[in-house]
């Protein structure tokens, strides 16, 4: 989980109600020391009550404090303070490039410790799509980003940056079994509650450690694909519905260089591609056209499993992203998301389990549905959004950094802001 959409707040119906006179000056006073509690660590048991450190130790606030000041600078200074009780409001802070709104709560009695505190959400001064490609542009490897109006029509591009450009999507890719298993059940070829045996098991994910051959409908496993990116989940899928069905997909949704992204790999082949005891078969792999590498994979198939891969090679520095992988630019993503739109049918409220960004952001829209992919060297986020409104749009962006890991946190604050900047 990441730490800045993490939630800082407590369901406080313990509370007493009784209310002392000096609270209202409290919570001011509370709101004031709360810009040294975000700039330093040090002082949080004399800030925060019992309570609150229970829920979130001292650890993982300053944690969550560092983040806040990675992505928007140091604090600087409190702004407005909105009042809704004489113990509860909201309090803006002042970073250097952005103003960060929390809602916050004191307890009535003296010392007035604060008890809860959420993180609402962030506005970027004097912000810009502009502003977001260029540094999006500027981060290190090779990025590409895309923001698109979507209607009846195709795709009317607002702003783009590489948009063509084939880029490591990492579990991205699970969007397309998504998108065959909608064209399946609207096409009733398959129901959403189909029951189906767990299986193959992939490495990473709740599902892993389930009963071999669980019995799970396939609505419950394109959740956990989809919300959780559980890899057995979409190994399971892939096996279900067929790998030809899913590399079909890619062609149906618009994908402009299918010779690059096909076969889909499942999780397992990708990742025991990626050890060292088959860099002959990956060298060779890596030069082959569609139809041979199919081959390969069927040949190969007992020698890439998930107990093949060893987690620990390929959990610290970029390995192979630039060949074993899942390729798609910024506008095949959005050409997809745009078929999803249009066709998804009880797809579409499986994408939205999980927003992928801060609820409060999400909160600006009608609909947001996610799906993103991250691995070392590796970051994709994918979003479709409706606005109040009714307008639809859909981001996407991708960064690939074959010389080292990327930074996470950085790249989600940078796809919040060009999301946030669309609502305005």
């Amino acid at each position: 989980m990441r730490l800045w959409s993490i939630l800082l707040s407590l369901i406080l119906t313990a509370l007493p109600m009784q209310i002392f006179a000096n609270t209202t000056s409290a919570y001011q006073s509370r709101a004031e020391q709360l810009v040294r509690i975000l700039a330093t660590p040090g002082g949080e048991s004399a800030f925060f009550s019992t309570l609150f450190l229970d829920a979130v130790p001292v650890d993982r606030w300053r944690a969550i404090a560092a983040d806040l000041r990675n992505q928007h600078g140091e604090p600087l200074s409190m702004g407005a303070v909105r009042t809704d009780s004489a113990t509860a409001g909201q309090v803006e802070i002042r970073y250097e490039r952005a103003t960060v709104g929390f809602t916050m709560v004191v307890a009535p009695q003296a010392p007035n410790l604060v008890v809860g505190l959420h993180i609402v959400g962030a506005r970027t001064a004097n912000d810009s799509l502009d502003k977001i490609m260029a540094e999006i542009a500027a981060l290190p490897g090779a990025t590409a980003f895309a923001v698109a109006r979507l209607g009846d029509d195709p795709p009317v591009w607002l702003h783009s940056h590489r948009t063509d450009a084939q880029m490591a999507i990492g579990s991205s890719f699970k969007l397309y079994i998504l998108a065959e298993l909608a064209r399946a059940t609207s096409a009733q070829e398959r129901r959403w509650t189909d029951v189906v045996p767990l299986g193959p098991k992939s490495f990473s994910g709740r599902l892993m450690g389930w009963p071999d051959h669980a019995p799970m409908t396939l609505h419950s496993l394109a959740t956990a694909m989809i919300a959780e990116s559980d890899n057995s989940a979409s190994d399971t899928l892939l096996a279900t519905v067929g790998r030809g069905k899913v590399d079909a997909m890619l062609a149906a949704s618009g994908h402009a260089e299918a010779d690059k992204a096909l076969p889909i790999l499942s999780t397992a082949e990708a990742f025991a591609l990626k050890m060292p005891a088959n860099a002959d078969l990956r060298r060779r792999y890596e030069g082959a056209n569609p139809a041979a590498r199919r081959t390969m994979l069927r040949d190969a198939a007992a020698r890439l499993t998930a107990d093949k891969v060893d987690v620990g090679s390929v959990a610290e520095i970029p390995t192979a992203i630039d060949s074993i992988e899942w390729f798609a630019s910024p506008r095949d993503m959005i050409s997809l998301l745009d078929w999803l739109r249009r066709r998804g049918g009880e797809a579409l409220p499986i994408l939205a389990v999980n927003p992928g960004i801060a609820p409060a952001d999400a909160k600006r829209w009608r609909y947001l549905g996610y799906k993103g992919g991250s691995e070392p060297g590796v970051m994709a986020m994918n979003m479709l959004a409706q606005g109040h409104g009714g307008a639809w749009y859909a981001v996407s962006g991708s960064w690939n950094n074959p010389a080292a890991r990327v930074d996470e946190g950085r790249f989600v604050a940078l796809m919040t802001r060009a999301l946030n900047l669309l609502t305005e």
